[in-house]
Formats: structure tokens, sequence, C-alpha cells
């Protein structure tokens, strides 16, 4: 059984982008779980910052290759997604950073 903290693994840091979303439409991004459903998503952002949301979006974002010396290797790929809330709703976390 999934609880909430495995869900949403983190918020991601505001980005230039991030902040005009988060100011225009009221979205704001999450690092989820790489098996994680909408209605997961959705259920644990309500009950972990007892706000209402209206849509999800969920992308996944593929990791870069890289190298160190000689050795090629490539960084795992992960979900982000897009949490738009209802007008009047604010998630706390982000307004102190």
């Amino acid at each position: 059984m999934k609880t909430f903290h495995d869900v949403i693994i983190k918020p991601l840091v505001l980005t230039e982008k991030g902040e005009i979303l988060k100011e225009e439409n009221n979205q704001y991004f999450f690092k989820v779980a790489f098996k994680s459903t909408k209605p997961e998503i959705k259920s644990a952002i309500e009950k972990l910052f007892k706000v209402n949301v209206k849509d999800v979006n969920t992308m996944i974002v593929r990791g870069k290759p890289g190298r160190l010396g000689r050795h090629v290797g490539k960084r795992p790929n992960w979900k982000k997604a897009v949490v738009t809330l209802h007008d009047g709703d604010e998630i706390e976390f982000f307004e102190g950073a």
C-alpha cells in the first residue's frame, strides 16, 4: 500500500516559467513516483496540502546522458506532475520560498 509520501517525492524548485504558471494559472510542479497515476497524485496533494485539485498533468522527463572520464552512462528517467488548483487555493509550502 502506497502512502502519500511514497507518491509525492518532492516539490520542484520554481524556475521563471514555474513562477509565471503559479501566478497566472495556479499550477505547481512536483517530482512524483514513476509508477504513480493521476488519481493517486490528486488524492495525495489534496490530503497533504488540504487544497482542491482541479487537474493533474504528468510527463516523463528523460534522463540526460553523461560521462565521467571514459565511463559513459545515463541519468534515470523520472516523472513530473503539473498540478492545477481551483481558484482561491494555494500551497503554503511555496509561498515562503
